[in-house]
């Protein structure tokens, strides 16, 4: 029997998944899949330094070309409960509109690309193999979850050939944007020493918070890039100082400060880490600092063509209207799947995603599982 998306949105939001909490999220999508005739297995990874962290790998069909899902089952808290009009796992309907933590990000993708696979696979038009990876970790660390899958999958033989990953990506309606790549993301935390003292006797001090300024200064007073034709300008950002003094009259000997660069694909991690090191010598003169750098995703483009014709082509189809293709926003687990195939963003309206009343229209998930159904039916048509 085909597979209600509403349905299994509401069942999914009802369990507490919480990263890195799998809550019997999991459990559900395991029993669902089995009874719609995919091999199911469970993908634990555990990290000394990172929560346990429980994954689903699913698959129906054993041929090439291989149709990749990918998701999260996990999710972010939900915040005060005063915040919310009603209880944040309840998984309720009103009005024609499904409320609760994960409805847009992203259980109802998930429910949705189940229930057009059953659909397909109840006509007859499944040539190939369907899988879904879905991971706990997405909203989380991103250190036992995909990633790790993706490796072991590789290294048992597994390949895929291409996938859609159901991150909201649509700004007011369903149609209206694919996320055809990501920016990438640095995160850094610069320290500075200086010298202690009075203020009332500056030349026996070095004040640690105007080397930072000058520092800071350096690498803010420029745009690092005027973006391309598929990117918008990197963007630097300052997101704390901290300095933890609490009185006026002793000048800082030491202070640090917080930053992220969301960079385009004319940077990549190494070589902004590079032109920061650069900048940070040339501006502490000689000064000494400490550079903390994390990059937790390259930049990356999946470029107009045959993935991007099929998707926006069902888009069309179903909704009237081809997409806009966009790199916009924050990063998503397809940084991860682009070293493996072709991956394209595309699943409900995010206007409502990590905030207090998430929701998403009945509707919505209803169109968003014909779209689905129609990509893998073109995809199986033209495989």
């Amino acid at each position: 029997m085909p597979v209600d998306p509403v349905a299994l949105t509401l069942e999914l939001i009802r369990c507490r998944s919480v990263t890195p909490a799998e809550a019997g999220a999991l459990d559900l999508l395991q029993t669902v899949l089995e009874e719609q005739g995919f091999s199911v297995r469970r993908m634990p990874f555990s990290d000394e330094a990172t929560p346990d962290v429980d994954n689903l790998y699913a698959r129906l069909g054993t041929e090439q070309p291989n149709f990749c899902f990918a998701g999260h089952a996990d999710v972010v808290p939900p915040g005060p409960p005063e915040d919310w009009s009603v209880d944040p796992f309840e998984g309720l309907v009103r009005d024609g509109v499904v409320f609760g933590r994960g409805a847009a990000d992203m259980k109802g993708a998930i429910a949705a690309f189940v229930s057009a696979v059953s659909r397909l696979r109840g006509n007859g038009r499944l040539k190939g193999s369907v899988s879904l990876l879905i991971t706990g970790d997405e909203e989380g660390p991103a250190i036992n979850g995909t990633k790790k899958m993706l490796q072991m999958l590789q290294a048992e033989g597994e390949r895929f050939d291409a996938c859609l990953t159901g991150e909201p990506t649509n700004p007011a309606a369903v149609g209206d944007m694919i996320k055809i790549g990501r920016r990438g993301s640095l995160n850094a935390v610069v320290a500075v020493d200086g010298r202690q003292g009075h203020v009332g006797y500056p030349h026996l001090a070095d004040n640690a918070v105007h080397r930072l300024m000058e520092m800071l200064s350096a690498i803010t007073a420029e745009p690092l890039d005027e973006g391309n034709e598929h990117f918008e300008p990197s963007s630097l950002q300052v997101t704390s100082v901290d300095v933890g003094n609490g009185v006026h009259n002793v000048i800082p000997g030491k202070a640090s400060a917080r930053f992220n660069i969301r960079f385009n694909n004319l940077h990549s991690g190494r070589s902004l880490e590079k032109w920061l090191r650069e900048t940070f010598d040339h501006a502490a003169a000689d000064g000494s600092y400490d550079l903390q750098v994390h990059v937790t995703g390259e930049s990356f483009l999946t470029p107009p063509g045959a993935l991007t014709n099929l998707v926006s082509d069902a888009v069309e189809e179903v909704v009237g209207r081809r997409p806009a293709l966009s790199t916009s926003g924050g990063t998503s687990d397809s940084r991860f799947i682009k070293d493996y195939c072709p991956v394209l963003d595309f699943g409900l309206i995010g206007a409502t995603m990590h905030k207090a009343n998430e929701h998403v229209g009945v509707s919505d998930i209803e169109m968003l599982a014909e779209i689905y159904e129609t990509v893998l039916r073109r995809f199986f048509e033209t495989a």
